[in-house]
C-alpha cells in the first residue's frame, strides 16, 4: 500500500484561450488527478497575469494553484500529463509538508483571510477590476 502525501501544484495555462477553454483545461487536470485517486484540498484560480518572460512566445498566462492529496506513485503520471497538455505552458508540483501547511494557516488567521481546513470544491481569488472614472471635458 502506498503512502498518501500532500502536494501543491501551480500551473500556467495559455491566456489566449477563451474562458470556456481554460475551464476545460482545468477540468481535465482535476479529473485526471481524481481518476488516479487524488483528493483536492484547495484550488485557487489566480487569473490572467503578465509573465515575467515569454514562454513559448506567449506573454500572458492564466495561473491556477491547487493542493491535493495523492499517492506518491501518481505524481510522475501527473507530471507527464502536464507535459503532454499543450495548453499548459509551465507547471511546478511540490510536496507540501504539514509544518508549512500549519504555518500558512496561522499566517492566514493573523492576516484575516481564511485557508480551508477541509477538502473543498473550489475557491476563486478575487481579481481587482480597473476602476473607470469619468473625466470632465
Amino acid at each position: 500500500m502506498s503512502v498518501r502525501r500532500l502536494y501543491e501544484s501551480t500551473f500556467i495555462i495559455n491566456a489566449a484561450l477563451e474562458d470556456p477553454d481554460i475551464e476545460a483545461v482545468i477540468r481535465r487536470v482535476t479529473e485526471y488527478i481524481e481518476n488516479h485517486g487524488g483528493q483536492f484540498v484547495e484550488m485557487n484560480k489566480w487569473g490572467r497575469r503578465r509573465l515575467a518572460f515569454p514562454i513559448k512566445k506567449k506573454y500572458n498566462g492564466y495561473y491556477v494553484y491547487m493542493a491535493f492529496e495523492s499517492a506518491s506513485e501518481v505524481l510522475p503520471l501527473v507530471e507527464r500529463f502536464f507535459t503532454l497538455e499543450e495548453n499548459v505552458l509551465r507547471h511546478l508540483t511540490l510536496e507540501l509538508s504539514e509544518k508549512l501547511r500549519e504555518h500558512r494557516k496561522e499566517r492566514a488567521l493573523i492576516s484575516g483571510s481564511t485557508i480551508p481546513a477541509e477538502p473543498m470544491e473550489e475557491s476563486v481569488a478575487p481579481v481587482k477590476a480597473p476602476v473607470e472614472t469619468e473625466t470632465e471635458l
